[in-house]
């Protein structure tokens, strides 16, 4: 028998994450690491368990392994709990047929049983590719004071980027009286965030009709919030003014860790207050050798420092030989640059081996673009990388 949950947490995390090229060839976005000792998922995760929701469903299915091994049983995030916790949920056989995930709501709409089987009032929709940090917990207190049927999280962006959203145009009050998909003439700067809040017997109304459209998309952004707009169901923004990023390209991967070593960083990972947990434990103290030079940089544990680091972002256990140069770049764990390599404005997945003298990327001023390595890439000693380049494997 499972205990009445006031609040179920659902997390897509299954899609294919094909902006990130060779950084997902072997990864679910989600699961790609982030900040020297984290992953894209973390974020949410650790959101949750300091918003007070602990019964959390995560629904993967592109190349799962990695991010199933990685949440385990939860304990990380304080979700390793008897009644709740996390739950991997992956597409399964069913009486009728196996389906995989058509879409976001068709992947809500396959896992209604394991809401149901809590009874909540209300159900959060998460993804499981954005860095910030929010809480869900003020946002649920605006969704029960508004008497809300639906609040989407809402974001400001420019008005030049706002064709990339799902744009909402709301009242004084702040209910929405208009949704529009990525519009080419946006009237509204207020972006969703892919994050809302159900009631949940109106979101089960509205996903079974919606499957049983065989001309919907099964999206949530597409289908699902524009129906219940035409239905006069209530639907309310909710204003969130913190840091947030998608991260699902490689520039916004960049810009992300980037934004943790700025002059004045407006990614703060060190709040006692609002703590970002991760399964990752300490590889050991870092080294810096004699003569070793490191500026503006984020250095995790069991780095091994002998040349020279600058403006980068270094996972755990990063070694950086003698002579070796390495610059505006995020190495992801176990990267072994070689005595004399050079590496600039790129991103290496873990695993990676830069050979001595070898040279990756260019100088970011002059880079047509983000050099990415993916995972257990290894370069040649004296072989050169282009700047823009993106390999899987070499």
């Amino acid at each position: 028998m499972f205990k009445k949950k006031e609040c179920v947490a659902m997390l897509l995390a299954g899609g294919q994450g094909s902006r990130l090229y060779a950084l997902t060839t072997k990864t679910a976005k989600p699961a790609v690491p982030f900040g020297g000792k984290y992953r894209i998922i973390d974020f949410t995760l650790s959101n949750c368990i300091n918003s007070g929701i602990d019964t959390v469903g995560v629904l993967t299915q592109y190349q799962p392994l990695v991010l199933n091994e990685y949440i385990g049983n939860g304990q990380p995030w304080d979700l390793d709990r008897a009644n709740g916790g996390v739950s991997v949920l992956p597409p399964y056989q069913g009486k009728k047929s196996a389906d995989w995930y058509k879409g976001t709501a068709n992947a809500i709409y396959q896992n209604l049983q394991f809401i149901n089987r809590y009874d909540p009032d209300y159900v959060l929709i998460l993804s499981g590719d954005h860095i910030y940090k929010m809480d869900y917990d003020k946002m649920l207190r605006h969704h029960k004071a508004m008497g809300a049927d639906c609040t989407i999280a809402v974001i400001d962006v420019p008005i030049e980027e706002a064709s990339r959203f799902g744009i909402m145009s709301t009242n004084p009050d702040g209910t929405i009286y208009k949704f529009s998909e990525k519009p080419k003439n946006p009237d509204s700067t207020s972006a969703s965030m892919g994050i809302y809040i159900f009631n949940k017997d109106k979101l089960q109304k509205y996903l079974t009709e919606d499957e049983e459209d065989e001309a919907s998309s099964n999206d949530f952004g597409k289908n699902i919030i524009p129906k219940m707009l035409a239905a006069g169901e209530k639907m309310v923004a909710y204003p969130f003014e913190g840091y947030w990023k998608d991260v699902g390209t490689i520039s916004s991967l960049w810009e992300a860790n980037m934004d943790l070593i700025g002059k004045d960083p407006v990614l703060d990972l060190g709040d006692p207050d609002w703590r970002i947990f991760s399964k990752n434990q300490s590889g050991g103290p870092q080294f810096v050798a004699r003569g070793a030079r490191i500026e503006n940089c984020y250095i995790t544990d069991g780095c091994e420092i002998y040349g020279t680091v600058i403006n980068s972002v270094l996972g755990s256990g990063v070694k950086v030989g003698h002579g070796a140069y390495v610059k505006d770049s995020v190495l992801m764990g176990d990267t072994d640059i070689a005595p004399g390599a050079t590496v600039n404005y790129s991103i290496l997945d873990t695993g990676v081996t830069v050979g001595a003298g070898a040279t990756v990327g260019a100088a970011k001023e002059k880079a047509k673009g983000i050099t990415v390595l993916g995972e257990d890439v290894c370069v040649s000693s004296g072989a050169t990388v282009e700047d823009g380049a993106i390999i899987s494997e070499m």
